[in-house]
């Protein structure tokens, strides 16, 4: 027998690269033997599978019957199909879908819904009926108020804004707010008073406005704030801290003992 290995491989190395080689063909050939019909050898490890369209029972493969408007899956579990775009599995049959007037089958394809402007009602697409002063939701199958009015019953009626007031865009409240400088009291706006050596605050609560920096508020006027000797201002501005190594007693800062 003559020797075809490559000039300048040793006999021993040629040995061994042949089995090397050999060894895929063989395990192939070894995972082939006792295929079932309709089946095919797994592509990683040993055993098999059924081909698409059927199904493993025992050690067969048995065809899957394919009802009409149906394709194979490839998935192991389940009944191995589904029905195709517009056709819905009753009992193992693939009927049509079918879509009322002003609907259409949604992505998936097995179920429908109505266009906007329409809702679901008893299987049928009914028209959204608005009343005036009114627009479609972002669904599209519901109406809510325009601003300026508020859902009352089945209407929408205009929201009355007082004296010094604006409409608002809320859903919820009252449906207006007061202009800068007044406040909200009862069903009207009253304007806030602020004192001399004060500045409004845009707040819903409290007085509605705050002293300067060295002035506190007594009752609605706004008093400068009387310091001590060895005392500054504290951080809020409308009271006092004593000066280290000073502290405070009563109206005055002492020298600490």
């Amino acid at each position: 027998m003559s020797d075809v290995r490559p000039r300048g491989i040793a006999l021993h190395d040629w040995i061994l690269l042949a089995i090397t080689l050999a060894l895929p063909i063989a395990a192939f050939a070894q995972g082939s033997v006792g295929l079932p019909e309709n089946a095919s050898a797994q592509r990683y490890g040993t055993g098999w599978v059924c081909n698409a369209g059927y199904r493993k029972e025992g050690s067969a493969c048995t065809a899957i019957e394919l009802p009409a408007n149906a394709y194979f899956t490839d998935a192991t579990f389940g009944q191995g199909w589904e029905c195709g775009r517009g056709y819905r599995d009753v009992n193992k049959i693939c009927v049509p879908i079918v879509v009322p007037t002003h609907a259409y089958l949604d992505a998936t394809g097995d179920r429908w819904k109505c266009e906007r402007g329409y809702l679901n009602r008893d299987e049928s697409c009914v028209a959204v009926e608005m009343p005036a002063h009114a627009y479609l939701n972002a669904a599209g199958d519901a109406w809510e108020c325009q601003r300026g009015y508020r859902e009352t019953g089945e209407s929408c009626v205009a929201i009355a804004a007082p004296l010094n007031g604006y409409l608002t865009n809320a859903s919820y409240g009252i449906g207006w707010a007061c202009e800068r400088g007044y406040r909200t009291s009862g069903d009207a706006c009253v304007a806030v008073v602020v004192p001399v050596n004060g500045h409004y605050l845009d707040e819903d609560y409290g007085s509605g406005w705050k002293c300067n920096r060295g002035y506190m508020a007594v009752a609605t006027a706004c008093v400068a704030v009387k310091l001590p000797q060895n005392a500054h201002l504290d951080y809020s501005g409308s009271s006092w801290d004593c000066d280290r190594p000073y502290r405070r007693e009563l109206d005055r800062c002492t020298a600490a003992q």
